[in-house]
């Protein structure tokens, strides 16, 4: 038998938990408080193993924790926020060149493409299997899913409906219902079939059925022709087939932190309820009964009238008849007898060190979160404009990367399925037909996502090291218009629009100083509106 487990069976620790890596310290949730102090000897094993043992259990925390926890809460309402906004938009970039198109051609195409799924995402109708959200609140969804259980799951099913145009739908599943179990020789990870190149081949899914029973029900991951039908977002490490909730690092620091606030708030309101104390030297019973108001020593009288406060007063003749302390009532001034003494406490909580321990905990919550404290909190005491900027500078990168790998894959995978009902139908054209849009679909459906504008602490100073930076020749419009949100081809287009309204209705005055568009355009560091997308003025 092995020493150390000889030696914790001998002194009544046998069921301490082997060695392990996995996530929340790898102890069972029913383990004794005593073993969260034992150290821990740390071991290596796949990823998927650690998601599969810890997932349900995170998840759960994780979810109770974004619904009734309101830093968690909030800090995830804010960084969906800003991963998505109102929805992320598409800027097709397809490559025609197998068949012979030029850019002009191509970009064309991708402007109708883009039309037609701006009406299909918009509408729910259209585009939720459920008929309940459009493509911008499912993209949020995913998100919010992710951040719970570090999974989000949607089928993508056809469906005729009455007073749709289209049939592709999205539809999404919680991520319970993606089950954890694994069979080696069915080739099942944690819910997920996978082919012999490790590629994910179908789900295992738990399915309710019209008896409120659920049913373990297989979907394809694919069908026969390689459209995609289930769409797994996550975020893992190497091996892993499943994600786990990006919140699994701080569980125990947001229980300890709530730990904290519920003693502090105990501790503030026992001395808020009890702040007198009386010092006597008579016993506690008559004192008490002294407190008492003439209604309630009434109702203490025996069968005799008498109380044992009348007795002592009967030893005390005189004093005590005047006497009447009433801490609830406002204004009056009482005396005690000789020997007695009223204290008044105040609350001494929270004391001077809370303060700076909670926030402690928030800024580990915060940093693992992918948030700025400020964000977190809404508290900038002390923040500066550098310290601000900093923040969002160190932040940014992490939130495009999240919206890439999360929300992306989502969206990515309802504008294939569109464009490939719009070339079935022959609702746009494509060269080829659906034969060559499955052959160069990777080709064709090659888009950029635009979300929420890059946060800035200062507009003004934003607005001018992008000018200067322009100027400089190191950044384009359409890198400008990328952190700005926005497309540079319909700022281009919109802008040129713009200027043939004004000069249809004859207005002059532009917008800087009274100069026209095109007269001051380079001082705001714009391109002429009529000029060819990227060309230089």
């Amino acid at each position: 038998m092995n020493l150390i487990q000889s030696a914790l069976r001998a002194v009544g620790l046998a069921n301490v938990p082997q060695p392990s890596a996995s996530y929340l310290r790898g102890l069972p949730e029913t383990a004794p408080t005593a073993l969260l102090h034992l150290p821990v000897r740390p071991s290596l094993r796949s990823a998927d193993t650690d998601v599969r043992v810890a997932w349900a259990h995170a998840a759960a925390r994780a979810v109770e924790a974004c619904h009734n926890n309101g830093w968690i809460s909030g800090v995830v309402n804010t960084l969906t926020s800003l991963m998505v906004g109102e929805q992320l938009r598409p800027n097709l970039r397809p490559d025609f060149s197998w068949a012979g198109w030029d850019e002009k051609q191509a970009a064309e195409w991708a402007r109708l493409v883009e039309r037609r799924f701006s009406i299909w995402a918009s509408s729910p109708w259209e585009c939720d299997a459920g008929g309940r959200r459009s493509l911008g609140q499912m993209q949020a969804a995913v998100v919010r899913s992710w951040f719970g259980s570090g999974d989000a799951v949607a089928q993508i099913p056809m469906i005729d409906r009455v007073g749709s145009t289209w049939r592709t739908k999205m539809r999404l599943i919680p991520p319970h219902q993606l089950v954890t179990s694994s069979d080696p020789m069915q080739r099942l990870n944690s819910g997920v079939y996978l082919d012999g190149d490790g590629a994910p081949a179908g789900y295992l899914l738990f399915q309710p059925d019209l008896y409120g029973q659920h049913r373990e029900v297989r979907a394809p991951a694919r069908d026969g022709f390689g459209r995609p039908m289930m769409v797994h977002m996550f975020d893992g490490e190497i091996g892993a087939v499943r994600g786990i909730t990006p919140f699994a690092p701080i569980l125990r620091v947001l229980r300890n932190y709530d730990q904290l606030s519920d003693a502090t708030l105990t501790a503030a309101m026992i001395h808020a309820i009890f702040a007198a104390t009386i010092e006597s030297d008579y016993p506690t019973g008559d004192v008490l009964d002294a407190l008492k108001d003439e209604d309630e020593q009434r109702s203490d009288l025996d069968a005799t009238g008498a109380t044992r406060f009348d007795e002592w007063m009967g030893q005390k003749i005189g004093w005590h008849q005047n006497v009447d302390i009433d801490l609830g009532r406002h204004g009056k001034i009482a005396h005690l007898m000789s020997g007695e003494h009223l204290k008044l406490h105040s609350s001494e909580h929270p004391n001077s060190t809370y303060e700076a321990f909670a926030n402690f905990l928030l800024r580990e919550i915060a940093a693992c979160a992918g948030a700025t404290f400020e964000d977190m909190t809404g508290d900038y005491r002390g923040a500066t404009y550098s310290s601000i900027r900093m923040g969002i500078a160190k932040q940014w990168p992490g939130l495009l990367y999240r919206r890439r790998h999360v929300p992306v894959p989502f969206s990515q995978a309802a504008l294939d399925a569109f464009i490939e009902e719009e070339v079935d139908t022959g609702a746009v054209p494509f060269p080829g037909g659906i034969a060559a849009f499955v052959e160069h679909k990777a080709e064709v459906c090659r888009a950029e996502w635009r979300g929420p504008a890059k946060p800035q602490a200062d507009e003004v100073k934003a607005q001018k090291a992008h000018e200067g930076y322009r100027k400089m020749g190191v950044m384009t419009d359409e890198h400008i218009c990328a952190e700005l949100g926005t497309d540079y081809e319909d700022v281009y287009r919109q802008r040129a629009f713009e200027r043939e309204q004004r000069e249809a209705f004859n207005i002059h005055g532009g917008i800087t100083n009274g100069g026209t568009d095109s007269d001051r355009m380079d001082e705001i560091g714009g391109a002429d509106p009529g000029a060819e997308p990227g060309s230089e003025e």
